[in-house]
This record gives structure tokens, C-alpha cells and sequence, in this order.
């Protein structure tokens, strides 16, 4: 697919969000969290080396707290470009998706009017594991909310309910929350054709094979039983008591990039080769 090449590269980006910009489930060598922001900043920084980077997305944050601890930063940091994606544990939590576009737009036409551009993101489609299910109209609402908010305010936006490899469950953790490496590196991909950065790869190239199919080895109506009750056992049961208990994952955790730094990437002279 042709990508439309932006005319200027980008010579700052932070990201906003939850754990799906923070990066969890895709997991460094070295500790810590990669995820797609990283690796498209990475992508960025092949193009405009000296790069600046911040994240300031932590695990388990609502929209409200999205929008009251982190825009403010992002804001006065003033960069060329930043990323918005929440509002996914809202829905998880019953939010009204009519209520949260309404603060959704409101942060997207504050960061437009400090100058910057601004990159959104819709929901996935949850359709993939029944148990989610049930939040799946309150998505699909949501996200017809986004992508007239990013046609109001000239933003790009990256349709993630409209990619079929992220209804393969191999590229979803265990938890059935957090994407894969392969599922990050998939997203940043589009991120880069959102904002006419051609991206090195293809996000729609199908996952490979496994013993002739795409499913997951364990097939069959009582195997997923089996496989949702231990989700439930492991993940699910967890953050039931986290709900009651009134408390967050993200609790005391900071972000994990806090300052608008240059990236600093080892062999970005070779992905800039790539690319």
C-alpha cells in the first residue's frame, strides 16, 4: 500500500496513555517495557536522528487521570507531536463512551491549540475473547466518537479495531489485555503510515503458520473453557479485588520516559538504512 510521505520529519513526539502506550507485555532484554510508542519513535528517529521522546503513560489509568497528570506535562513540554490513547479501562469499568469522547475532545482540541499535532487511537475489536465480549458495543461507540473527534481536529488517527492481525489471539498476552512484541511492533507500523512515516515492514502480513493453522493449538469448545477459567483464576480475579479494594496496577509507578530527551537508539544507523 502506498503510504503519503509527510513532507517534514518529526523532531519531537510524547505519548500519552495507559499500559497499552506504556508497552506492557513486551518486555525488554535489559528490564522494563518496549511497546509501540517506543518502537515508533524508533521509526521517527530513523528519519530526524536527535529525536526527543517522552512517554509519560502509566499502567491503569482511567481518562480522567490520563488527562489531569499528563496533558498538562505534554502541553507545556510543547512537542511537534502527541499521541492520546485512553479511556479503555473506563470501559472496562462500565464508562459511558458518549461521556468520555466529551473529555477525549477536550484534551485533543487543547493539545491542537498549543500547537501540536496530535495522533489517536481506537479501541480494539474485543471480539476475539468471550469473556470481553461484553464490552464490545461500548467500543464500537467509542470509537465512532474518536474518529469524528480526529476528523474535527485534522488529527491522525490509527484504526486498531480495523486491523485483522490483532484479532489472532497470538498476538495477545496471557492476561488478554496486553499485546504481544509482535502485536506492538504491528501497531507502530501503522502508527507510522498514520503520520506518513513509511514504515519498515507490513503490518497486514498475516502471522505464520503454526501446524497448518492460525489457531491457537488448544481448539474446541471445552479447551476454551479450560483456558478462560484459568484466565479468570489468574488475571481477572486479580483485578476484581484491585476494583474493591479501590486501588490501581499503576499505583506509585512513574513514567517510564518522563523527560522530552533525544532517543538514543543503538544501530539506529542501521534501521535508518532499512527504512
Amino acid at each position: 500500500m502506498e503510504v503519503a510521505v509527510r513532507a517534514a520529519p518529526i523532531g519531537s513526539f510524547i505519548a500519552l496513555g495507559d499500559s497499552f502506550t506504556e508497552g506492557l507485555a513486551d518486555v525488554r532484554q535489559e528490564g522494563g517495557y518496549y511497546g509501540w510508542a517506543d518502537r515508533f519513535a524508533e521509526h521517527l528517529a530513523a528519519r530526524h536522528p536527535g529525536l526527543r521522546y517522552a512517554n509519560l503513560a502509566v499502567r491503569g489509568k482511567v481518562l480522567g487521570e490520563v488527562v489531569s497528570e499528563q496533558l498538562p506535562v505534554a502541553v507545556a513540554m510543547a512537542p511537534e507531536l502527541v499521541s492520546i490513547a485512553a479511556g479503555g479501562n473506563d470501559l472496562l469499568r462500565r464508562g459511558d463512551p458518549d461521556q468520555l469522547a466529551d473529555v477525549f475532545e477536550a484534551a485533543v482540541a487543547e493539545l491542537r491549540e498549543a500547537g501540536s499535532e496530535v495522533l489517536l487511537f481506537t479501541g480494539f475489536d474485543p471480539r476475539t475473547f468471550p469473556i470481553l465480549r461484553w464490552i464490545r458495543g461500548r467500543v464500537a461507540i467509542y470509537n465512532m466518537h474518536l474518529r469524528a473527534i480526529a476528523d474535527r481536529h485534522g488529527c491522525a488517527i490509527v484504526d486498531l479495531w480495523s486491523m485483522p492481525v490483532l484479532c489472532d489471539r497470538r498476538a495477545w498476552s496471557d492476561d488478554r489485555l496486553h499485546l504481544t512484541a509482535e502485536g506492538h511492533r504491528r501497531v507502530a507500523l501503522r502508527a507510522c503510515e498514520a503520520v506518513g512515516v513509511p514504515p519498515v515492514g507490513d503490518w497486514r502480513e498475516p502471522l505464520p503458520m503454526l501446524g497448518g493453522a492460525l489457531s491457537p493449538a488448544m481448539t474446541g469448545w471445552l479447551a476454551a473453557r479450560q483456558l478462560d477459567a484459568r484466565w479468570a483464576r489468574r488475571y481477572a480475579a486479580p483485578w476484581v479485588r484491585r476494583r474493591l479494594r479501590g486501588v490501581s496496577s499503576g499505583d506509585g509507578v512513574q513514567p517510564k520516559r518522563a523527560e522530552l530527551l533525544p532517543l538514543d537508539i543503538p544501530g539506529l544507523a542501521t534501521l535508518a538504512e532499512g527504512s
